[in-house]
């Protein structure tokens, strides 16, 4: 009897897999887009095939407004209409019919082609501290700030970096080459920071990374 229960029983959910993304590419620009208006293009986005999936939800955000748009499909292709010369990020999330769960890709930064020549660099993606994280000091009352930056054209020239106990930050750190994506600042316990990252190329193209904030033990 103990047996034929068991064999009754029913299987668990699946849960979906991470879609690996195709098109368009990490940190590149994206020169495909069918011309919708003189200020936006559809561009058909891709991926591979996650298992266990039934559905996709694509987010595309914009990095100067920071709006997101959100479309689901069950293909692994969908063409969207999106800003012409404006800098975007992209992830799929895979959704299983029968599971709660769901699997988010990687996600991808790319800049959708317009009229010019030079690109501002994409706004730095922050790392560490997340935004809103409580963040430990270590034994000399420092804390670690990380992030990545990237260029469609590839020439970052420095990170400058703002940190203060207020909002918006005000006070720079400094500057630091484009390979240094790291910064270690003396900060006081149990307070609440805000920082931000200004990127700037060669050309003299600024982004802003946006202001994140962590409280500290």
């Amino acid at each position: 009897i103990v047996l034929v229960l068991f064999g009754c029983g029913k299987d668990d959910p699946k849960v979906p897999g991470s879609a690996v993304l195709i098109f368009p590419a990490q940190n590149s620009e994206c020169t495909t887009g069918v011309e919708i208006s003189p200020t936006s293009s559809r561009v058909d986005f891709r991926w591979n095939a996650s298992k266990n999936t039934d559905t996709y939800q694509i987010e595309i955000k914009n990095l100067i407004s920071n709006s997101t748009q959100t479309s689901s499909t069950s293909s692994t292709t969908l063409g969207v209409v999106i800003a012409k010369g404006t800098p975007f990020s992209w992830k799929v999330i895979s959704k299983n019919n029968e599971s709660q769960e769901e699997t988010s890709s990687q996600t991808w930064l790319f800049f959708n082609a317009g009229s010019e020549t030079s690109h501002a660099p994409f706004p730095a993606q922050i790392i560490s501290p997340s935004s809103g994280a409580t963040a430990s000091r270590d034994g000399n009352g420092d804390v670690l700030l990380s992030w990545t930056g990237a260029d469609v054209d590839s020439d970052i020239s420095v990170y400058e970096v703002f940190l203060d106990a207020t909002d918006p930050p005000t006070t720079s750190l400094g500057t630091l080459s484009s390979g240094t994506t790291e910064l270690t600042v003396s900060v006081d316990a149990d307070t609440v920071y805000y920082w931000k990252v200004i990127t700037t190329d060669l050309e003299g193209n600024i982004s802003d990374s946006g202001i994140y904030s962590f409280k500290t033990q």
